[in-house]
């Protein structure tokens, strides 16, 4: 996931026509718009495994296709961070890409079961796919930069062994060949790829468009938090309109809509204009968008499986429900913090004020009804969202005259 410095110096360093023009802040596209449409397919999937997932056990698994799916998209968010997608080619592989998105989106509930292989099969099309298509955009015009993709193909074929080895296998085995597969995938990226004789690449030297990497992460978080509402929204129509149903509608609707504005209000705009700011948006992109971004999302996901949990049976104890009711929101909370920490070089005082009312709801909330500790963890989301834009409003303030 990366292209060096030579970008900015060479612009004809990919075959004619293939790079984004420079200059200004990249647009996103339509065409990768539509490449986002099978990600809500697959977050919906991740939810409702999440949501059948028995014990300890069935949420390792699906935590690793979690990261999968992240991860799959995250790269091509890179790639079309640099290639036009306004050309022939590209369109091509975006349109290959969401087809076999797409399958693998469909193989996602049976991932652990019959459909391993048809998973893994799907997942290194992508991966190898549009790494050997960078390769050949790429040519001999920049040796560079074309050895930083050798270094993406060695890193990816080591891991689409692990991918392939674990769709035929089963059971345990399955899961730790997986395990493996996706920390090849994620320390690949972290340690610049580093392949002996090859080396590593500088992440200083990553040439990267810091508007259209941050916009592209906040349409999948849009996207996450759009099939949250639709998802509580299809559950509560099959559970049926009476008042702690209406209540518990309303609880995940809160909930989400607070998620939205701790992102949204001012964080994603402010997270927009310093990576294009920056004079090395390279490691900023590694850090905050690539990685910090997986807890935003994860809590995302997770208080969707939360809402529907509660709208099942809003009366009964929380007990086995606890991990999603609050779990969500403080997953989601602490992927915040770290983000807007790393963005603005200090922690919001608001998103540790909304963890610690998570944690005091985890140590006084047993017994509580799954509705009540739904409807306070909804306020702790919004106590955090409500401090965070009063303490940056009073910041914007004139200072008064004396």
């Amino acid at each position: 996931m990366q292209a060096g410095h030579e970008a900015r110096q060479r612009p004809g360093f990919l075959r004619p026509g293939f790079l984004r023009p420079r200059g200004g802040q990249a647009s996103v596209t339509n065409i990768e718009l539509f490449f986002d449409l099978v990600f809500a397919y697959a977050i919906t999937d991740l939810a409702g495994g999440l949501a059948k997932a028995a014990g300890p056990a069935g949420v390792a698994q699906q935590a690793v296709l979690f990261l999968a799916v992240w991860w799959v998209w995250i790269c091509t968010a890179w790639v079309t961070n640099w290639l036009d997608p306004a050309r022939t080619p590209v369109r091509l592989l975006l349109l290959g890409l969401t087809l076999a998105g797409l399958v693998m989106a469909g193989a996602l509930p049976g991932a652990f079961g019959t459909g391993g292989a048809v998973f893994a099969c799907a997942f290194v099309a992508m991966q190898l796919g549009r790494t050997l298509f960078m390769l050949w955009a790429l040519g001999s015009d920049s040796p560079a930069n074309t050895r930083n993709f050798q270094r993406i193909l060695c890193w990816m074929g080591l891991a689409a062994v692990f991918w392939l080895a674990g769709g035929v296998a089963g059971g345990g085995l399955r899961f730790a060949l997986w395990g493996v597969a996706i920390t090849v995938e994620y320390v690949g990226a972290w340690t610049g790829f580093y392949v002996p004789r090859l080396g590593a690449t500088n992440a200083r030297e990553w040439d990267v468009e810091g508007g259209h990497m941050a916009e592209r992460c906040s349409q999948f978080v849009i996207i996450a938090l759009g099939e949250a509402v639709l998802a509580s929204g299809a559950h509560f129509t099959a559970t049926g309109a009476r008042a702690a149903t209406i209540l518990a509608l309303l609880a995940g609707f809160a909930s989400s809509a607070a998620m939205w504005w701790l992102y949204f209000d001012t964080g994603a705009e402010r997270a927009s204009a310093r990576i294009a700011q920056s004079k090395e948006p390279g490691p900023l992109a590694r850090l905050a968008f690539t990685y910090l971004h997986i807890p935003i999302v994860a809590g995302i996901v997770v208080a969707a499986v939360a809402n529907a949990l509660v709208l099942m049976d809003p009366s009964a104890t929380a007990g086995g429900a606890t991990w999603a009711i609050l779990g969500g929101p403080a997953l989601y909370l602490a992927g915040c913090l770290a983000f807007k920490t790393v963005i603005e070089r200090r922690p919001p005082l608001s998103h540790m004020i909304g963890l610690a009312l998570i944690g005091l709801l985890n140590a006084w909330g047993e017994g509580f009804t799954a509705l009540t500790l739904a409807v306070l963890a909804a306020v702790a989301l919004i106590v955090a969202a409500v401090w965070e834009t009063r303490a940056l409003h009073s910041r914007k303030k004139p200072a008064r005259a004396l």
